[in-house]
């Protein structure tokens, strides 16, 4: 049976990505376009073994300007595919009519979803589309992939339309259309096949990727240019303003024959964004949302079900449980102490706080489904751009408050590749899913569990996040403009309790897999290091203080001193972070003797703080394991986005030492100013940090030539 290709393609925020997840469900895979680091998503439709759906990037026109369109075009062009699935957003069905205009040129079978119909109805507007679809010579079917509605319908109606008739393409000023005609001539049989219009316009707008694409001499291409400057004169206007012009002007034309707009005024949507999107209000209601979101997880529903899940279900049955059947199996003591103590109690620990994760990410969901993050994204760019950055960097920030790893990849939508970069060596000081445990028993332990550390440490992320990006773009490697930032603003709407429980779940997931995993070795290899070392020549069972973790954390130890916490126990948690954030707290419990004990138990805060000296040191060490270099996971995403050895290590070794700078001054002044102690050597060492901190902060920034800046070597 032959396989069916369908191409799903549509601008961002069209609702695209919902409806490749109604159509194709979990039978889908996930990859990387050849070449480049753009995503590629494929996956078989529902109910059709022979049938696959390819989710094209999210794209305004298949102009060559960013990677997301280049991807797209040269998919469409490679002719694998059968038909396109093309999603209008019916409430913006002007300007999405735009790519329409384009792909039907490409010479594929179209079906249009004319998407978001259930807000199109909510406005007031009408749009004929029987009408519609006559003037496009193509199916239109009305569809809201948020609430399901004609997906389905529309999907069999593009499977139908392969083999079938190419749609109309729209008809150019005779201006236009005489010089298209000479351009055909000129290009000879070098433009041919289902796409040649779509080439002529591109040949036009003087594509240069498309010309030498085709292969096109030197003579001919200065042929071509004679043609388009004549027409460039004769309109009074440059070849792609034509273009463009006179697609709107036909758009238009459409609009006025089958769209009927209702309300004209105001919409809820503008109301909301007068307020939220305030130049004065907009970030003290970002940060008090942010706050609310930790309590409501930290302090309220996430708590009791965290509670249920440390005290009873691991403390009370589980543990107690295995413990009692294997020694009644008459297990080894060293059996029982790795079951029970290293792999139960180490991986329980961060497990327990699974509950209040899923509130975070439950919450950060729906505020993302609703259209709320892509207006902070909005606001961030105009605050972001004070320091050199742009807001296309806030939603890989955005998304690693969940998990780091899709937030490195995230920083895929940025065209210019210094922001890129700059972006991947800092999104990771945002407080990921992972951190949040560490964060609880940190917090517990010096102030007694007080709800607002959390959001406290996002925003000592965000902090950070801000001036290691000034630091950074006053450098050679990174000076320059920041990108363009354009961005929807989709209308507010209700999300679908399908798609805010799909988000969380696709992320607490993620965190319960690598605690079965990742967790689960390193809980296994730190019980061994603690419980084994050398007894009269010999490896044997231990005192912790004699163990194998404890001479590494010994020999270490005098690395952290100046940042003040130099016992072995918390140097040899805070290198069990480099693996997995989480083992952290685990590998804490183990040390303390207090396994089975939840990071939310005073017993296990009272152990912890005996790892150092005072409360100052313990805080420095949560601020170390919030900025250092990631785990290892997303070290290896960063390898891939980077595609650089030297990037990688270069990433890592600033995250090291600006987390190490950032501690010392932390624990230092900390100890002077908040503790009484008295001024020592390192504290004059930390002055002398302050002082390079803020020259590099507040030095006036340099003006390097462009062109060497770019082309700084990158492998």
């Amino acid at each position: 049976m032959k396989q069916i290709k369908i191409a799903l393609i549509g601008n961002p925020n069209c609702g695209k990505t919902t409806m490749f997840n109604d159509l194709t469900g979990s039978n889908q895979y996930v990859g990387n376009w050849p070449g480049v680091t753009v995503e590629k998503k494929e996956g078989g439709l529902k109910g059709h073994d022979d049938v696959i759906i390819t989710d094209l990037p999210g794209i305004y026109s298949l102009s060559p300007y960013t990677l997301e369109e280049v991807v797209s075009r040269n998919y469409l062009l490679q002719n694998d595919v059968d038909g396109v699935l093309n999603l209008v957003d019916g409430s913006n069905i002007e300007r999405n009519l735009y790519l329409t205009t384009q792909v039907m040129e490409m010479g594929y079978p179209v079906t249009i979803a004319l998407n978001m119909i259930d807000i199109v109805r909510k406005n007031g507007d009408k749009i004929d589309t029987a009408k519609l679809a006559a003037e496009l010579g193509c199916e239109i079917v009305e569809t809201s992939a948020l609430q399901g509605e004609g997906t389905g319908e529309a999907a069999e109606k593009a499977i139908k339309a392969v083999g079938g008739a190419a749609p109309k393409y729209m008809r150019f000023s005779s201006e236009v259309e005489d010089a298209l005609t000479a351009i055909a001539r000129e290009a000879g049989n070098k433009v041919h096949g289902m796409s040649e219009r779509w080439l002529l316009v591109k040949l036009f707008e003087r594509d240069k990727k498309i010309a030498d694409a085709l292969g096109l001499s030197e003579g001919e291409q200065a042929k071509i240019e004679e043609i388009v400057a004549a027409c460039e004169e004769a309109l009074d206007d440059d070849a792609e303003s034509i273009i463009t012009n006179e697609r709107y002007n036909y758009i238009g034309e459409l609009m006025s024959n089958a769209v009927v707009k209702g309300h004209t005024g105001l919409t809820i949507s503008d109301k909301i964004d007068s307020i939220v999107t305030n130049r004065f209000l907009a970030l003290p209601i970002f940060a008090i949302i942010m706050f609310l979101v930790y309590y409501i997880a930290v302090e309220t529903i996430g708590t009791v079900v965290t509670d249920f899940t440390n005290d009873t279900l691991f403390g009370e049955w589980i543990q107690p449980w295995v413990q009692e059947h294997m020694e009644a199996a008459e297990c080894e003591d060293w059996l029982v102490s790795l079951v029970v103590d290293g792999i139960i109690g180490g991986i329980g620990a961060p497990i327990g706080f699974a509950p209040q994760m899923a509130i975070v990410f439950l919450l950060l969901s729906f505020l993302e489904d609703c259209g709320y993050m892509a207006r902070v994204a909005f606001i961030m760019d105009r605050f972001f751009r004070q320091f050199g950055m742009s807001g296309k960097s806030f939603i890989p920030l955005l998304i690693s408050a969940g998990c780091g790893v899709p937030g490195i990849m995230a920083s895929r939508t940025i065209e210019n590749e210094t922001d890129r970069r700059l972006t991947i060596m800092t999104t990771t000081f945002i407080p990921c899913g992972a951190k949040l445990p560490v964060i609880a028993l940190l917090s517990g332990a010096i102030m007694g569990g007080d709800w607002y550390m959390a959001p406290i440490m996002y925003f000592v992320g965000f902090f950070a996040v801000i001036t290691a990006c000034i630091i950074l773009k006053k450098t050679e490697l990174f000076a320059g403009d920041p990108a363009p930032f354009v961005m929807e603003l989709p209308p507010y709407h209700l999300p679908a309790a399908k798609n805010v429980l799909l988000h969380t779940w696709e992320r607490v997931a993620g965190f319960l897999k690598k605690a079965g995993t990742i967790i689960f070795l390193c809980c296994v290899v730190m019980w061994f290091l603690a419980s084994f070392g050398i007894d009269e020549g010999s490896v044997a069972m231990v005192d912790t203080e004699k163990s194998f973790v404890a001479y590494i954390g010994n020999g270490l130890a005098p690395i952290f001193a100046p940042l003040g916490f130099d016992s072995w126990q918390a140097v040899a948690a805070a290198f069990s972070g480099f693996v997995a954030k989480e083992s952290i707290v685990s590998t804490m419990a183990i040390l303390s003797g207090l396994a089975d004990a939840a990071e939310d138990e005073p017993d296990l805060w009272t152990a912890v703080m005996a790892f150092f000296p005072s409360a100052v040191a313990a805080f420095s060490f949560l601020v170390f394991n919030l900025l250092d270099s990631p785990c290892l996971a997303a070290i290896s995403t960063m390898s891939q986005e980077m595609n650089s050895k030297k990037w990688t290590w270069a990433t890592i070794l600033f995250q090291n030492l600006y987390a190490y700078s950032i501690c010392l001054m932390v624990y230092q002044f900390g100890r002077v100013f908040v503790g009484g102690e008295a001024f020592s050597f390192g504290t004059a060492v930390a002055v002398v940090f302050l002082i390079a901190f803020l020259y590099l902060l507040f030095r006036p920034a340099k003006k390097y030539n462009k062109e060497t800046v770019m082309s700084v070597d990158a492998k």
